[in-house]
């Protein structure tokens, strides 16, 4: 069933789904972008219909709106710990072709990799519905045609949107009831069917070809240029790698939440061990899924010239750097000193010496 709606029929087929959905699309966050006085378009819950931005690109990836870049995923004191809970209401996510197949690349790390299933994944996946956002062809950076990420079948809703308003397909039947009463109108969405950028994937099955990516001369140069500034981890709309850092409640070092942050291998101290070992050196490894991305990668290479030998995976998204992981072992392991030292000077026992602020 299809449907033509105007702004203001929209704005309350919108009010009528938040009563029972989040909704997140594409949001923009005025004066919080890369630099000055300059936006930043990324997912978040909407509250509007003229807040959804369905003209450009968002610099964010949807992946946000799942596995989020901080989440907590459980709590702890001294005798006991609980898991997080999940979200209360079912989701649906106003996204376009590349994102919900870049949903499904996660989904394959995510759920069953290694025999193991994420719960906290899980809970978020089996509450999501998509609402498919017929692309308008991209920009000069897009290659989803050649990597077969263009196309989907895989939403509930599709959404054309227009300066008149919108055009909707249900292929869901438990969306009909708020589009009673509504003018309907056929739409069937349109993919498209060719980018201004063509990537060709190489033969990886070849081991010849995998050395000879292995010791291109490329890599140190992008090792030279790159700041390990994160942008193109969180950017990335495939990528599933974190690492783990706990929060303390207060002055007590048993007490607080523990935390899965986006990570990875490009930024430095990823996979430090004890004893500072490393087990990566170089950072080639992120790279491969770069393309929408090289807007936000301050030394990265650009596009064309990778565009031969690196291309895996579905095109990604820029934004600006991200901090660097703090690990959460290290984090917990200098609130027990603090405490240590703090219940070493209540019994009277003698202590380091701390100089206070502004004394000699």
């Amino acid at each position: 069933m299809g449907y033509s709606l105007n702004a203001v029929q929209a704005e309350a087929v919108l009010q009528a789904l938040k009563q029972n959905y989040s909704v997140y699309a594409p949001k923009r966050f005025p004066k919080q972008g890369r630099y000055s006085d300059t936006d930043v378009i990324r997912y978040a819950e909407v509250e509007h219909y003229e807040d959804i931005v369905w003209q450009v690109k968002s610099d964010y990836p949807a992946k946000e709106v799942l596995p989020p870049i901080q989440q907590a995923i459980f709590y702890f004191t001294e005798d006991e710990y609980r898991a997080s809970k999940g979200p209360k209401k079912p989701i649906l996510i106003l996204a376009r072709p590349c994102d919900i197949n870049a949903q499904h690349v996660q989904a394959k790390i995510y759920a069953g990799n290694g025999g193991y299933t994420d719960l906290y994944y899980e809970r978020m996946r089996e509450k999501v519905k998509f609402a498919l956002m017929e692309c308008n062809g991209g920009d000069d950076t897009c290659f989803c045609v050649s990597m077969g990420t263009n196309k989907t079948d895989d939403y509930s809703l599709a959404l054309k949107f227009s300066d008149e308003g919108v055009q909707v397909q249900v292929t869901d039947e438990a969306f009909a009831p708020y589009f009673e009463g509504m003018p309907q109108a056929g739409y069937t969405p349109a993919f498209v069917e060719e980018n201004e950028l063509k990537v060709t994937v190489p033969d990886l099955d070849d081991k010849a070809v995998r050395l000879a990516l292995k010791s291109h001369p490329m890599w140190k140069e992008f090792d030279g240029r790159c700041i390990s500034c994160g942008a193109c981890t969180v950017a990335c709309s495939t990528c599933t790698c974190f690492t783990t850092r706990d929060v303390i409640y207060g002055d007590n070092p048993e007490v607080g939440e523990r935390r899965r942050i986006t990570a990875s291998c490009q930024i430095a101290g990823f996979d430090l061990l004890p004893g500072k070992g490393l087990h990566r050196h170089g950072r080639r490894h992120e790279l491969q899924k770069q393309g929408r991305g090289q807007d936000a990668l301050q030394g990265a290479p650009q596009v064309p010239r990778l565009q031969g030998p690196l291309r895996r995976g579905p095109h990604v998204r820029g934004l600006r750097p991200v901090h660097p992981p703090l690990p959460g072992a290290h984090l917990h392991f200098r609130h027990r000193q603090q405490g240590q030292r703090r219940r070493e000077r209540d019994q009277g026992r003698p202590g380091p010496a701390v100089r206070r602020r502004g004394t000699k």
